[in-house]
This record gives C-alpha cells, sequence and structure tokens, in this order.
C-alpha cells in the first residue's frame, strides 16, 4: 500500500511539511544524492504571488533535504507563463536559495536536448539536458484547481514545466518560436511526461490552495495542509479528493493510474497522521465555511 502523509499547521507551514515528510522513508532519495526541488513557478507579479509555492515552503523542503547530506542541492526552475528568475524574485524564493546556500537552476533555457516519450501528444520534446542527471527530483507542488488539467499538484508540476520555454516560447502554448501539441491533449501530455520523468517525492502544499478556476486567477485559501508521498500518483489523487474528485473525475490521475505510475486508490492507501476524511473536513471548513466529508 502506498503511504500518504498529510498534516495540517495554519500557524507554520513549515512545521506541516516537516511533520508529513518525518512520515515518510527518504533516506534513498537524498543521502549523498543530486537532489532537484521543482517549485511551482507557472507565473508571479510583485503584487500576486497566489499561484506559486511561497519563500517558506521551499525553504523547509531545503532544510530538511539538507538533514541527509546530500552531494548537491539545486532548485530547478522553469516558469511556464513568465519569466523564472523573475517569479523567484517576486517570491523571495531567490532569497531562500541565497541564504541556504543551495543552486538556483533555469531549465527553461538553453542547451537543448531532443527527448523521446512513449505516448501522447506529441513524442519528442526539447528539454535542458541538465534534467536528466539530477538523481532525486522533489516536486513542491500548489493545491490548486486547474481549468484544463482539473488540478495542478505533483504530476503537472513537473511535466509542464520541464518542456524547455526558451524554446517553445513564453508562455509555451503560444508556440511563438517552435510548435507543440502539449496542449492538445494536455491530460495525455502530463502522463507521458511522469513516464519519462517520475518525481522521487510529491509534497503538495496548500499555502495557499488555490479554488474556483486555475492555474492563475482563482481564489487562494490558506489551508496549511499538506500531503506527501513517495507515490507521486497516490499524492495527486489523495490532493484531488480535498476538491471532490476521484480518480477518475482527473483523467491524468487515472491514467497514471493505469499505466502503473503509482496507486489511486484511495482505499488502497495508509494515511499514518490525518486521515483523509479529517483533512477533506479541514479543507471544506475554510473553502466553504461548512464542513463536508465524502471519503
Amino acid at each position: 500500500m502506498s503511504t500518504v502523509a498529510i498534516t495540517r499547521d495554519t500557524e507554520f507551514i513549515g512545521q506541516a511539511i516537516f511533520d508529513a515528510l518525518n512520515a515518510l522513508d527518504l533516506e534513498d532519495l537524498f543521502t549523498n544524492r543530486l537532489v532537484a526541488i521543482k517549485p511551482n513557478d507557472t507565473a508571479a507579479t510583485p503584487d500576486d504571488i497566489s499561484g506559486v509555492t511561497h519563500a517558506d515552503s521551499l525553504q523547509a523542503v531545503i532544510r530538511f533535504v539538507k538533514g541527509f547530506n546530500p552531494r548537491h542541492i539545486v532548485v530547478s526552475g522553469g516558469a511556464g507563463a513568465s519569466i523564472t528568475e523573475d517569479v523567484f524574485n517576486y517570491t523571495g524564493m531567490m532569497e531562500v536559495i541565497r541564504r541556504e546556500g543551495v543552486e538556483f537552476f533555469d531549465h527553461n533555457q538553453g542547451p537543448f536536448e531532443e527527448v523521446t516519450l512513449a505516448s501522447g501528444p506529441q513524442r519528442q520534446v526539447m528539454i535542458n539536458p541538465r534534467i536528466l542527471e539530477y538523481d532525486s527530483v522533489v516536486s513542491l507542488a500548489q493545491l490548486k484547481l486547474h481549468e484544463t488539467a482539473t488540478v495542478t499538484l505533483s504530476m503537472k508540476n513537473v511535466a509542464m514545466s520541464f518542456p524547455a520555454a526558451d524554446y517553445y516560447g513564453h508562455p509555451r502554448a503560444s508556440g511563438e518560436r517552435h510548435e507543440n501539441d502539449f496542449f492538445g491533449d494536455m491530460q495525455e501530455f502530463i502522463v507521458a511526461m511522469v513516464k519519462r520523468f517520475p518525481p522521487s517525492l510529491a509534497v503538495i502544499v496548500g499555502h495557499p490552495a488555490m479554488v474556483g478556476t486555475g492555474p492563475l486567477g482563482g481564489i487562494p485559501v490558506e489551508t496549511g495542509l499538506v500531503i506527501a508521498s513517495r507515490d507521486f500518483v497516490a499524492a495527486d489523487a489523495a490532493g484531488a479528493e480535498l476538491f471532490g474528485f476521484n480518480m477518475q473525475g482527473v483523467r491524468h490521475i487515472f491514467e497514471a493510474y493505469r499505466a502503473g505510475l503509482g496507486e489511486g486508490r484511495t482505499s488502497s492507501m495508509t494515511f499514518p497522521l490525518m486521515s483523509l476524511s479529517d483533512a477533506i473536513g479541514a479543507f471544506t471548513r475554510v473553502v466553504y465555511t461548512q464542513e463536508a466529508v465524502w471519503a
């Protein structure tokens, strides 16, 4: 059974992240490894950082990973609709990177290398080859709805960021430099990408969550919730449940489960800390001002 650790702390998100990660066996992912942390950095402005990872979330993950003596830590960014470095500066994540003494790398930039995908609407994708060197990838995602992908959790956070925007255009959907078909069937493309680039660890943070719509322009709500698992499909399935979707309600989660990439059935997951029903109750209380439980 897949282990999914859910925690909540509305005062200090770093504590919730540490508590969730401490419930998992992670030494083999981090010790003497080149660890890449991929935050959500889709787009931000000086006045609105509600749709991306916040600096305190990134700081907590960096400090946790440091405790295992990794060979190197790189925060790997690739904004989908902004300049990556701008997003990191607006959010304070760049200051955290400097203060913690880890590397920042923008994988939107060249050089470029073509990789082949086994399925999906586009079989060849241009990436920065540094991505291929990462031993472990932590997908540090936000808990958000998405107008096309239904939800944007750990899988989408990696899948839609690794294709190099400096090659395809800013945003990638514009195809202003080179055409692509990522958005012809985003759900299938996400599955194809995580087959090729599976996250080693999923960390989904509702600090804040985004409801109404997404990935930007929705309603940010502070939930203090954190979901973490070595099984990225399980983590995303649990996250989708908070919004009221079972795995068949989010096609990329269902297809990833059917492809054998992870567990999508919440009945086949263990929750050592906060139960899924308690997490749904906490989420619905702050989002809808009344508690509902459907798991």
